[in-house]
């Protein structure tokens, strides 16, 4: 087994995760099978309990564990399949160590940081680098490992004594180490500036680890003169020094490490015409590694047409996001993604209008009249009169994303924005829909979730029995779970090519009421999906509506580029009124050709963004947000989506 170990110096979101699934893409390339591992210094067992707001959405795998949103990346890049163990974090390993003390196993010896965390550190990752993820038998030929957190941390010290033990325990040619760093150009001056860099692997070899490759984070490409002073000083060959320059959308980044630019010699130059200088990062990987009897030379061709054709949409489709946590777009990560991909696919640039659902409420439009007004003007809706809010109207917006979320809080006017859209006939997949529909449809006013009101008398939606209400980490319904198809010419059963069933990631501990299922459906209400015992609802449709699904699990977690989420791309397809024409074929693999694209455009865009969003802290992408294209994510929590 090979080890790639990426670590992060100077400051934090320049992209390591990213930087780690690209390297992870060109080692696939050249042929090699790649796992992938993420530490996170944290004392969480898991990210379940974590707010979106403080450390973005909680990427949920197959085997239910809650993990980094890096671990979606290196997903969607390497379209892997990860378990939960591929994602530690400091308090996996403690709780570890303390239980094997509390049994005995050290035979009264003192426990000590070291040996005993840094050996359990590097056990934990030989044990986990063997388990095979790409669904081939045996284990991976190279395993990549991200260190979350820079240089420097105190968290992190463990983590870095261990790897440095793990360097010599593994042996030379089986252990590379790639730093990335940043190399910042001060307006007053207008040079790159190597000081930083230089520090941040002064500190690196002070704590036992040299690096063998320096990933350079700029806004251009590196100076040659730079690199050169970079070499001396960090005494790593300039051939090592990788520049990773920021770019129009993501799916640039693994090229990067082929080719140290890319850009054109006219603004309207498509990407295969543009002019690339050759950097070739998967030399100095493969000679670190003693990989070159085994490795072939790697074709990216692929990532190269991706990216492209994302450059170059240039025909809009607008998707508004009603969420709770849009003031911080990696809370939604998984979703941009999956939206992304869809719109790639329908050869559509993605542009995304950002609602928060909480400044749609009525206290907003006492304690602050203008963020009211401009989240009711991003959805383009207008009321005859406050009196007669069944008279709104909905334009502007193709399609409206209603992710799901914890608590109450914005939840109120949610359900008045889907009452409308079930009245405007407005493209919409929902996490959310039943309560609403309750509402609205079934005439009961009183209908609720009892998370929001425990009191209801009654209750659409209700805890889960199996859940617990005393312990919130790893207690709720998760990971992957069979939806079975009752109606056969359902859209949804459609959209996936006519399956009588699916596999999609759950997390909630909310469901449908069971004994209110029959009333929902006298109404019109379709459970077009259900589990396998029939009694959990899955799947929603709105039979007279072009299209208006409501679903209970997420399928933006196993979105992927060339595999775009079904229920996404009908979202999309809908959007743009391509939905009848939909090519089956498209939902089950890369049609991405430079044929496929619709129009002629050839300017680079990005996908647009707009609304009160931060951008995006783990991105390589510039721009108003990111451009980038490889799966999605929103952090939704434990209200019902169905």
């Amino acid at each position: 087994m090979k080890y790639v170990v990426v670590t992060g110096g100077v400051v934090s979101g320049l992209g390591k995760g990213v930087t780690a699934s690209s390297i992870g893409v060109v080692l696939k390339a050249c042929g090699l099978r790649v796992t992938s591992i993420k530490i996170d210094p944290y004392l969480n067992t898991d990210a379940g309990t974590m707010s979106p707001f403080e450390h973005g959405e909680v990427f949920v795998l197959d085997d239910g564990g809650e993990v980094d949103l890096d671990l979606g990346n290196y997903e969607r890049f390497l379209d892997i399949k990860l378990t939960r163990d591929n994602n530690i974090t400091t308090g996996k390993i403690y709780q570890y160590v303390i239980n094997k003390e509390r049994k005995g196993d050290y035979l009264g010896k003192t426990v000590q940081v070291v040996p005993h965390i840094t050996d359990a550190i590097q056990e934990w990752i030989e044990r986990v680098a063997m388990i095979p993820v790409d669904g081939k038998e045996g284990p991976a030929d190279v395993c990549v490992i991200e260190l979350g957190g820079t240089i420097g941390d105190i968290e992190s010290m463990p983590f870095i004594e261990a790897l440095g033990q793990f360097s010599y325990r593994v042996g030379p040619g089986n252990f590379c180490l790639v730093h990335v760093s940043l190399v910042p150009v001060l307006n007053t001056v207008g040079e790159q500036k190597t000081k930083p860099t230089q520090h941040s692997v002064r500190g690196l070899r002070a704590l036992g680890l040299t690096p063998n490759i320096l990933a350079c984070r700029s806004a251009k490409p590196l100076e040659e003169n730079v690199k050169e002073k970079l070499s001396q000083f960090c005494h790593v060959p300039v051939s090592n020094i990788i520049t990773l320059h920021d770019v129009t959308n993501i799916w640039h980044i693994p090229l990067l490490l082929m080719f140290k630019e890319i850009f054109s010699v006219a603004e309207t130059c498509p990407i295969n015409a543009l002019s690339l200088k050759e950097q070739r990062a998967h030399e100095p990987l493969i000679k670190v590694l003693k990989l070159k009897g085994f490795a072939k030379e790697p074709m990216l061709e692929e990532w190269m047409r991706r990216a492209e054709i994302c450059d170059t949409l240039q025909d809009p489709v607008r998707i508004a996001m009603v969420g709770k946590y849009t003031g911080f777009a990696d809370s939604y990560l998984s979703v941009l993604k999956a939206l992304l991909h869809a719109s790639v696919a329908c050869q559509r640039k993605l542009v995304v209008d950002w609602v928060a659902s909480p400044d749609l409420e009525k206290h907003t439009e006492v304690e602050a009249p203008e963020v009211h007004k401009k989240a009711w003007d991003l959805l383009k809706i207008f009321a005859v009169s406050a009196s007669h809010l069944d008279k709104l109207v909905l334009q502007a917006a193709d399609g409206i994303l209603v992710p799901g979320g914890f608590g109450d809080r914005g939840w109120k006017e949610k359900f008045l924005l889907l009452n409308m859209l079930v009245n405007t006939k407005c493209h919409t997949l929902a996490f959310i829909a039943v309560i609403e529909i309750a509402r609205s449809v079934l005439n009961l006013p009183d209908a609720n979730s009892t998370e929001f009101n425990p009191d209801t008398t009654t209750p659409c939606v209700i805890f889960m029995p199996e859940g617990s209400k005393t312990h919130m980490g790893g207690t709720m319904r998760l990971g992957s779970r069979r939806t079975y198809f009752n109606v056969p010419n359902c859209k949804a059963a459609k959209l996936h090519g006519n399956a009588s069933f699916v596999d999609e990631r759950h997390r909630h501990r909310y469901e449908v009421n069971p004994e209110m299922v029959p009333e929902f459906e006298k109404a019109g209400l379709a459970f077009v999906g259900q589990d396998e015992t029939g009694k959990r609802m899955e799947i929603i449709e709105l039979a007279d509506h072009p299209y208006f699904i409501g679903v209970q699990f997420h399928p933006e977690f196993k979105s992927r580029p060339g595999k775009t989420s079904a229920l996404f791309l009908g979202l999309i397809a809908a959007s743009c009124r391509q939905l009848d024409s939909l090519p089956r074929h498209t939902l089950h693999c890369d049609n991405l050709t430079s044929r496929s694209i619709s129009n002629s455009g050839s300017g680079a865009t990005k996908a647009y963004w707009h609304g009160n969003l931060k951008k995006h802290t783990k991105s390589l992408a510039n721009g108003n947000f990111h451009s980038n294209g490889n799966g999605v994510h929103h952090s939704n929590g434990n209200g019902v989506h169905a």
